[in-house]
């Protein structure tokens, strides 16, 4: 049987990268809000885990994106399907990642998208790889985090 997973990074500012990669990729942060109002009024969770995003309640240290067109729980908006959740850690990246998404925009829009990612607050690592039939360019997200932009 298939395992279900998700993809889940480290970060010190989990709603600013939500944001980053949410354009990035065309995803939406999932909003759990609704779900927060039940637990705080049941007494589940208290004010003190929480911190407020675009004027409603967010968990302080966790965010999340989720492919718009996949499934997803709507008591909770967390998606069911593809998805990135962004958790607090005490300490910064300090050395390179182990794991990176590959961001496919072909082959011709490698530069432009480089360019936009650049304005979100994406930062180019590399020049452009060409090997073996594929390129690339290396980017870091706002916190460093390493991708490719792909063709």
């Amino acid at each position: 049987m298939p395992v279900h997973f998700k993809i889940v990074v480290d970060c010190t500012d989990p709603h600013r990268l939500a944001a980053f990669w949410a354009e990035a990729m065309g995803y939406q942060v999932e909003d759990h809000s609704s779900f927060i109002a039940g637990l705080l009024a049941n007494g589940v969770v208290t004010a003190d885990l929480l911190t407020e995003v675009d004027g409603h309640h967010a968990w302080k240290t966790l965010a999340a994106v989720r492919n718009p067109d996949d499934p997803f729980d709507p008591a909770s908006d967390a998606g069911q399907g593809m998805r990135i959740l962004f958790q607090q850690v005490p300490e910064a990246k300090t050395v390179k990642n182990r794991l990176h998404l590959d961001l496919h925009v072909g082959r011709d829009n490698i530069e432009p998208e480089v360019q936009r990612l650049e304005a979100l607050g994406g930062t180019r690592l590399s020049d452009r790889f060409d090997e073996n039939g594929a390129a690339w360019i290396v980017m870091g997200d706002p916190e460093g985090n390493e991708f490719c932009v792909h063709s």
